[in-house]
Formats: C-alpha cells, sequence, structure tokens
C-alpha cells in the first residue's frame, strides 16, 4: 500500500524560496535567518516567515544561538519527503503506462477499421 502524501510538508517544499533555503542549509550545515537572508533575494523577516514554516512541516529544527535561532534540516523529515516523491512517481508512472496501453489499444482498433 502507498504510503499517504503529507500535504503540510509539500506545501512547505512547494515554495521555491524554500526549496533553496533547504538547499543552502544542507550545503552549510546550519544557519540563521541573517545568514541566509544575505543569500538570497527576500527580506530577513521573509526569510524568518520561511524558515517557521518549514519548522511547522518539520523539515528543519532551530537551536538558540544567541538572539536568533540556527536552523538545521532534519535529515529524517527530508528523506520521508523524498520516499513520499518516489511513491508518488511511482503511481503516476503506472497510471501513464496504463493510459498508453488504452491508447494503443484504441489506435490499433482504429488501423484494423481502416484496413
Amino acid at each position: 500500500m502507498a504510503e499517504q502524501v503529507d500535504d503540510d510538508l509539500w506545501s512547505a517544499i512547494g515554495d521555491p524560496t524554500r526549496r533553496r533555503m533547504l538547499d543552502l542549509l544542507l550545503i552549510e550545515g546550519a544557519g540563521t535567518a541573517t545568514t541566509l537572508g544575505r543569500r538570497l533575494p527576500v527580506t530577513r523577516q521573509a526569510v524568518a516567515k520561511h524558515l517557521a514554516v518549514l519548522d511547522r512541516a518539520g523539515l528543519v529544527h532551530a537551536l538558540p544561538a544567541g538572539r536568533e535561532k540556527r536552523y538545521r534540516v532534519d535529515e529524517a523529515q527530508l528523506a520521508r519527503a523524498a520516499e513520499q516523491l518516489a511513491s508518488v512517481g511511482s503511481a503516476w508512472d503506472a497510471r501513464l503506462q496504463r493510459i498508453k496501453r488504452i491508447a494503443e489499444t484504441i489506435h490499433r482498433t482504429q488501423q484494423d477499421r481502416q484496413d
């Protein structure tokens, strides 16, 4: 049975800015809203809001670092997202194969009628 897709998780990942933030955190190991804001074309406040979304989805976790929070990617949750994506991809591959077989059958039937 296919794993149920977590809509909150995919909603968080669906935003290009948040995906870029995850990339930066994975590359750098950790970061704050300030350090991420220097690397992104959005304000520090926007970065903080995006980090809150990622935190609610469980994709990042924050630890206090002075006056700021230092964020790290939750690799287990990211792996779960990758597994869900693979599962959804497999399901769509199967659907597309069924559609292809139906289309080929229709095409053959039409060819047989023309002959």
